[in-house]
């Protein structure tokens, strides 16, 4: 059959319906670059990160995807994964918020915006935590604050590094105070964690922003972006309106604050792993006669697979 032929008979059978085409797309064999628009098979796209191999574009990755790309394979030790919000205020918008925790939980498979553990990062034991911002914005809430507080302060006293990858739409509305309180406390948490002269990196991703920019993802001793990421505290409509004029096309990205000192530099997601380990390494203490080496404790490891498509 020749090509004119073929499309001879795909217009007798008429068009493709909407329906058939997201069922054929939704096989996850391709994934379409939301920047460029080129098609690259997903398995590919994996393989660099899920940077587009044609644009350089970092597409938007979560919790699961981030460990499997940071920590050596079964190394993980997760941390703390039963711990749950509560509903103190019941508060309800358009639905209560106990309501809209549990469907979150329940579609996701995880308890709250972000996931913490310690594992192995090229070898070396870090404490690594992940915000996830499909879980309601990745906002930060009191299991939020609660998480990484722990997490800080168990690398405090085992020395470890604690490395924080950023992606929030800031506090959790829902939950008032007891969300503003956790940038205290997780701030708190980092000045013990400094006065051990110990190394800790914030990687903001897209987005990074509010109450979360305005506490643990700039209070890092180098401060990591990626690229062409959102950062900001608040938005660019509130911004523009308070100061009355037009502000930047790249306003609150991350080059933008890397032009004015508000990061130390930009990385690819490609060499995010690499530049950790370095980083790590320049920064490890000084072993003494009173301290010594720290080994990540003797339970069972999970295996790290890469998540499904």
């Amino acid at each position: 059959m020749s090509l004119f032929d073929w499309f001879a008979n795909r217009q007798k059978t008429g068009p493709i319906s909407k329906d058939r085409q997201e069922r054929e797309i939704a096989d996850g064999l391709w994934a379409k670059c939301e920047a460029c628009g080129v098609l690259t098979y997903t398995k590919d796209l994996r393989a660099n990160q899920m940077v587009c191999l044609e644009c350089d574009h970092h597409i938007r990755v979560y919790s699961d995807e981030r460990i499997y790309q940071l920590i050596d394979a079964n190394t993980w030790i997760p941390l703390d994964e039963g711990l749950y919000a509560t509903d103190p205020l019941k508060f309800r918008d358009r639905k209560p918020y106990s309501d809209r925790l549990r469907e979150t939980q329940e579609k996701l498979k995880l308890s709250d915006a972000v996931q913490t553990g310690i594992g192995q990062l090229d070898g070396l034991p870090v404490a690594l935590g992940v915000m996830d911002f499909r879980f309601m914005g990745g906002s930060m809430g009191s299991v939020v604050g609660e998480k990484l507080t722990r997490l800080i302060e168990r690398a405090t006293r085992e020395r470890l590094a604690v490395i924080i990858i950023c992606a929030s739409g800031g506090a959790r509305m829902q939950e008032g105070m007891l969300s503003l309180m956790q940038m205290a406390k997780i701030s708190g948490a980092l000045e013990r964690h400094r006065d051990a002269r110990l190394l800790y990196v914030p990687v903001l991703t897209h987005p990074t922003t509010g109450g979360v920019t305005a506490s643990f993802a700039m209070l890092g001793d180098i401060i990591l972006a990626e690229p062409k990421a959102t950062i900001g505290f608040a938005g660019r409509r509130v911004v523009e309106q308070t100061l009355r004029e037009k502000l930047p096309d790249d306003f609150q990205t991350a080059e933008y604050l890397l032009d004015h000192g508000f990061v130390d530099a930009i990385v690819p997601r490609t060499q995010l792993k690499k530049t950790l380990a370095q980083l790590i390494r320049l920064h490890q203490p000084s072993v003494s006669p009173t301290h010594v080496p720290v080994h990540l404790p003797s339970v069972r490891h999970l295996s790290i697979t890469a998540p499904e498509s």
